[in-house]
């Protein structure tokens, strides 16, 4: 475990669990029916008392003594391997448990015919083992003179005490005050919003200032100020830059930043031209965190094409070092160390309990010597101020003002005292929770969920006597490290992060044991290392594989790529990483889409706690991973291939988590309600069999589930009173999908409405759907507030449903979709429930309403709405939208809504749809999407609409676009399929558009594009279904760098002169002709393609 990784209570956190084990009824009785040496346990549980003792001072000295640093690891590895075995007999202590389940009168006797006929083998494994492991341990303790070490009882929380001491608990509210740093924004705001012109464009300031000062901090609370709003940028972007500077890199993150799209191309001149075309006469705000390269010409490399943007341009720079700052040529302005009354009230707003308003005078004198002590550092006053707070007494305050590690050699100077202080006095159990996020690269954002199951895969969410589930203790564990400021909230919502400086600390402490490919040195992997994360993309760069084998104590193979890789990266094969490799209790193949079949050596893998096989191309699962009897989570998500689960996944009794999300799983597995640990579960089914699915949906009743839940094919629940047992009410989920089959016919509207009437989900649910419903109404929980918690909702084909029930009243809905209702002819009061109704609704989307005509709004509903979208309303006439009606045909009865706060707006118009659409009605709009809107001939604009940038028109035969008042300049993405708007595009686009992706469908030519017709800025042309289209012209392609062409069968060629050199990303589907002369190496046209980069072909 690399969370055990430094000694004293850290180590104590693991060796209490080796203490529980040892002392259990189970391997005392397990030793003597197997006739093993007793006495082995008994010297093990001595020795590692022994040991404990010896660690808590070891800790503190290997930092001075270089032969107490290598005692410890010895020790260390000494105890892992014990660990190891003490892992073995557990597992086969559960295998007896487990076949002996079907005949439990039998048990004495399969136990005992089991240990006499089977594992003498194994037993003499086990006892050499052990004993080998005891004269390690036994020769470390003998060396305790000879280092000085002393038996110490570790005074503080991390003691190896049975039960660790309850941290008080505290409201995890993110920070809205910087302290002392009003002076600093407000010269960088009014720096952002002169009106100076620098002669060297950009203008560039540096925040400049050491590790954990604050500097990022300020920046944020910068560029999130309102303030800067009368700068008037026309672009903000933030890019996170880090160590790792490297042009290309860099260029990239910042094209994506401003872009929102992810970029492919490895060229950086082709990167370059497209950020220049960005930024071109375009104003924008950038901030650049965290910069350490000192390399001027490998800087003017990445300023070259900001250089471009429009005067009054700025770049806000942090970074450590002046001379970073000096080589971008930029102003300086130096963050100073906090004041003493700013350190002190940092200290203090960190230190108090909750509810108290003072520090009594005693405990403010300590307080204040122990600031003196922290170098005025923002980071280092809210850790060790969140430390205090968790000490009661005067004498712990005192313990921290005199502790020795204030006194931190030299050679130690990237870790910063304070910080290392806060980490000495954590408890032992979060000590080695936090020690395994240094797996985790700088910058890495992280789930919350997601690190709790790694964390109990690794065993580290013990509860004494098993009082609260592992998810409890583990979300227990992430607070407590996130109220004292070791994990910190993200910009993403649900992410979080370590800062820089925690990072390096958790990987000083866990230095041996973790190895993190590309970010950690050396181009092999230890033998002492237990965990490995890599990226699949850096494996293939990487020469160290053929030790991979030598790692082979590992228990951690994990890759963080969202990428999915098609190639195993590796040397080794899968099996040989399953037979060499023995002790993972985290195996990740996430992403690698080749793995059709899972060896049946995984069976050997008895330490497994954890497998994730998702995204794979598995189609079945080896009966022996019903083996893995120490399993807790399966994962099997968008496994698209797959089919069916284990039949025997039953024995599998410690399973805590099973996803199989997106599978081609119709049922569930025989007996699996005998999964009575199991807390997670992404997707049931009702078996078609009624005395199966009743047996079933009672074992899902005694489930504690928790998180995301889909039951499918409630159309198989005959009798409603079963639907009760399912005891969805009592489940803590945040997420429920409830789903009929599409062709079930109903008999009785009556029952079905029971029937989900007693799915009632819990009150705190916040995401619910509900699909193929077959009632003609809705039960009253579903809005009556009854979920008043309720943050989405999906309403999907209830065809049979004759009105909407009144969701205005519920409070907290802010997303809401209306799918295939069809039997909705109008949407009047009924939908709205009170005089506020839908007070938070943001996103309001309908969608296949075929018999939908009319729709009454009313004046005070959706204050808040930004996303409105009507999608396959044919017979809908109108919408009667801010006093004036979008359809000139006909105004829906009713009164107003606000469109001022709408950003995402679509129409499927019909025959009935709008003559004109005034874009002035929706002045925040980023997106708009008009579709068949047979009478639609222009989109109108009075004033310059400087927030649209998505457009997208879709059988609109007679539109103009924008024939007075010009085009919007920061549409950004467009997709026409009419010529009468291709034709106009040029001549209506300014020269400074924004324009970069463009999409052509359905247009009926024979050529296209021609040379005039496509603007400069344009960097992507995608070409959908033209059946007609024979030939494209070469000049139309200049400015391009990306190139799709699909469903165009009569294409006969490329262009005779080939593709441009700028298309570094071509893709071709379903266009038979050209496919024929594009074949590798023959093909007519090969030779005008073979030098792009990334290559998609239907071949």
């Amino acid at each position: 475990m690399a969370a055990e990784l430094v000694g004293g209570a850290l180590l104590s956190a693991f060796l209490q669990v080796a203490f529980d084990r040892l002392a259990s009824p189970q391997f005392l009785d397990f030793f003597r029916r197997r006739k093993l040496d007793e006495k082995l346990l008994g010297n093990l549980n001595i020795m590692l008392h022994s040991i404990n003792a010896l660690a808590d001072d070891a800790e503190l000295k290997q930092f001075t003594d270089p032969h107490v640093k290598a005692w410890l690891l010895a020790v260390k590895e000494a105890v892992f391997d014990a660990e190891d075995f003490l892992g073995e007999i557990d597992y086969e202590l559960t295998r007896c448990q487990v076949e002996a389940q079907p005949e439990p009168q039998t048990y004495t006797y399969k136990v005992s015919n089991f240990i006499n006929s089977t594992f003498s083998s194994f037993n003499k494994k086990i006892e050499s083992g052990m004993k080998e492991v005891l004269e390690r341990l036994e020769y470390l303790a003998k060396q305790k003179g000879a280092l000085g070490l002393k038996n110490d009882t570790y005074s503080g929380d991390g003691s190896g005490s049975k039960v660790p001491q309850k941290l008080p608990s505290s409201s995890l509210v993110v920070e809205s005050v910087i302290y002392g740093r009003d002076a600093d924004k407000d010269i960088i705001i009014n720096w952002l919003t002169s009106e100076i012109n620098n002669p060297n464009q950009p203008s560039i300031l540096s925040i400049v200032g050491m590790g954990g000062l604050g500097k990022t901090t300020l920046a944020q609370h910068v560029y999130n100020d309102p303030k800067i709003d009368d700068a008037k940028f026309d672009i903000k972007a933030w890019v996170y830059v880090s160590d790792h500077f490297h042009v290309l890199t860099v260029t990239k993150t910042i094209l994506e930043a401003i872009t929102n799209q992810k970029d492919d191309s490895g060229n950086l001149e082709m990167v370059h031209k497209k950020l220049k075309e960005n930024m071109s006469g375009r104003k924008f705000f950038l901030v650049l965190d965290d910069v350490w390269n000192e390399r001027r010409e490998e800087w003017e490399a990445v300023r070259t094409p900001l250089s471009y943007g429009a005067p009054g341009s700025r770049i806000l720079v942090t970074t450590r070092g002046e001379d970073v700052a000096s080589n971008m040529k930029s102003i300086v302005h130096r963050l100073k160390q906090l004041g003493e009354d700013e350190c002190w009230n940092v200290f203090k707003n960190h230190s108090l309990k909750d509810g108290n308003l003072e520090l009594n005078d005693e405990l403010k004198e300590i307080g204040r010597r122990i600031v003196e002590k922290c170098n005025r550092l923002p980071l280092t006053l809210k850790t060790i101020g969140c430390l205090l707070r968790t000490k009661l007494s005067i004498s712990d305050w005192k313990n921290i003002l005199e502790s020795d590690i204030w006194e931190l050699p030299k050679e130690h100077s990237k870790i910063i005292p304070a910080l290392f202080l806060s980490y000495h006095y954590l408890p032992s159990h979060l000590k080695r929770c936090f020690a395994y996020c240094a797996l985790f690269p700088k910058d890495y954002e992280f789930v919350k969920e997601e690190l709790i199951l790694l964390w109990m895969a690794q065993n580290f969410l013990q509860s004494p006597q098993q009082i609260k589930h592992p998810e409890e203790v583990g979300e227990e564990y992430f607070n407590d490290l996130l109220s004292r400021s070791f994990f910190q909230q993200s910009s993403t919502k649900r992410l979080f992060v370590m800062h820089d400086l925690l990072n390096d600390l958790a990987k000083y402490v866990s230095v041996d044991f973790c190895f993190r490919l590309k970010f950690d040195k050396g181009r092999c992997i230890p033998k002492t290392s237990r965990h490995f994360l890599f990226e699949y993309g850096d494996v293939k760069r990487f020469d160290g594989f053929g030790c991979l084998t030598n790692a082979k104590r590992l228990r951690s193979f994990l890759p963080i790529s969202l990428c999915l890789d098609f190639e195993w990266p590796f040397k080794i094969s899968i099996h040989d990483l399953f037979s060499k490799i023995k002790f993972l209790r985290v195996l990740s193949l996430y992403g690698f889409q080749n793995l059709e079949e899972v060896p049946d050596s995984v069976g050997d893998l008895k330490h497994l706690h954890s497998l994730d096989l998702s995204y794979t191309a598995i189609k079945k699962l080896p009966d022996s991973i019903c083996l893995l009897y120490n399993l807790l989570i399966l994962k099997l998500n968008y496994c698209s291939e797959l089919e069916e689960l284990p039949l025997n996944l039953h024995k599998l009794t410690k399973l805590r988590c099973l996803e199989f999300e997106d599978t081609r799983v119709t049922k569930m597995p025989m007996h699996f309600g005998e999964l009575k640990n199991l807390q997670v579960l992404s997707t049931f089914f009702v078996d078609r069999n009624s005395e199966l699915s009743t047996m079933q949906l009672g074992g899902l009743g005694g489930f504690n589930l928790h998180g995301r839940l889909s039951i499918n094919d409630v159309q198989n629940i005959f009798n409603p009173l079963d639907a009760l047992k399912a005891n969805v009410k009592d489940k803590h989920l945040v997420e429920l999908e409830l789903i009929w089959k599409s062709d079930h016919i109903p008999d009785d509207p009556r029952k079905e409405k029971k029937i989900l009437e007693n799915l009632q989900p819990h009150k705190h649910l916040e995401r619910l759907s509900i699909r193929n419903y077959n009632g003609t109404e809705f039960p009253s929980w579903v809005f009556d507030n009854s979920l008043s918690n309720l943050v989405f909702l999906t309403l999907e084909d209830c065809k049979y449903c004759l009105c909407l029930p009144p969701l205005g009243i519920l409070s907290c809905l802010k997303h809401l979709e209306i799918i295939g209702f069809d039997g909705i002819v109008s949407i009047g009061a009924e939908f709205y429930g009170s005089n506020s109704s839908f007070a938070c609704l943001e996103g309001l989307a309908f969608y296949n309403m075929k018999e939908w005509e009319e729709w009454e709004c009313k004046t005070t509903s959706f204050p808040r709405l930004q996303r409105l979208s009507a999608n396959k309303c044919p017979k809908l006439k109108g919408v009667h939208l801010k006093k004036v009606a979008v359809s000139d045909e006909l105004i829906i009865s009713g009164n107003s809504m606000d469109t001022s706060r709408l950003e995402t707006l679509h129409i499927d118009g019909g025959c009935n749809s709008p003559t004109i659409f005034r874009l002035d009605f929706f002045p925040k709009l980023r997106c708009l999407e008009l579709k068949k809107c047979q009478n639609l001939r222009r989109i109108s604009q009075e004033y310059a609409h400087n927030h649209l940038m998505d457009l997208y028109i879709y059988d609109c035969p007679q539109v103009e676009l924008f024939p007075y008042g010009g085009f919007p300049l920061n549409i950004k993405r467009m997709s026409l399929s009419c010529l009468k708007l291709i034709a106009s595009l040029r001549e209506n686009l300014d020269p400074n558009t924004c324009l970069e992706i463009l999409f052509i469908k359905k247009l009926d030519v024979e050529c296209f594009p021609d040379e005039v017709l496509l603007p400069p800025s344009l960097t992507s042309l995608r070409i959908l279904n033209c059946p007609n289209l024979k030939k494209m012209h070469y000049k139309g392609l200049c400015h391009l760098s990306s190139l799709i062409l699909l469903d165009c069968p009569n294409l006969e060629c490329l262009p005779a002169e080939g593709l441009p050199k700028s298309i570094s990303s071509l893709t071709i589907w379903n266009c038979p002709l050209l496919k024929e002369r594009c074949q590798n190496p023959d093909g007519q046209d090969w030779a005008k393609i073979a030098h792009i980069q990334k290559l998609v072909l239907d071949v």
